[in-house]
């Protein structure tokens, strides 16, 4: 009966604690070894998953940034492009 008076699961959302119990009793029907074997892989695992999210975050700032320079590029190559065309001096008498 030490379960009824737990009050790990008796916070108050009911379903929060019954995610939590089913997380522990995940646990509990492994050996305790296993169990915490289990528990360090996942705990690496959810780790490197962390690792990547955060380098795929920089990626992501480093191709904003990429992107901000090539849109400069074409609105600057964009601009040169439309601009009319300068009409050239006539050369000067004589020489043409």
């Amino acid at each position: 009966m030490a379960e009824a008076n737990d009050t790990r699961y008796h916070t108050g959302d009911t379903l929060s604690d019954a995610l939590r119990f089913l997380c522990d009793a995940s646990y509990a029907v492994l050996p305790r070894d296993v169990a915490y074997k289990f528990g360090e892989f996942e705990k690496n695992f959810w780790g490197g998953v962390g690792w990547l999210a955060d380098k795929k975050i920089s990626w992501i700032d480093e191709a904003l940034r990429g992107g901000d320079r090539l849109r400069e590029e074409w609105q600057q190559r964009c601009k040169r492009d439309d601009a009319p065309p300068q009409a050239t001096p006539p050369p000067p008498e004589g020489m043409g």
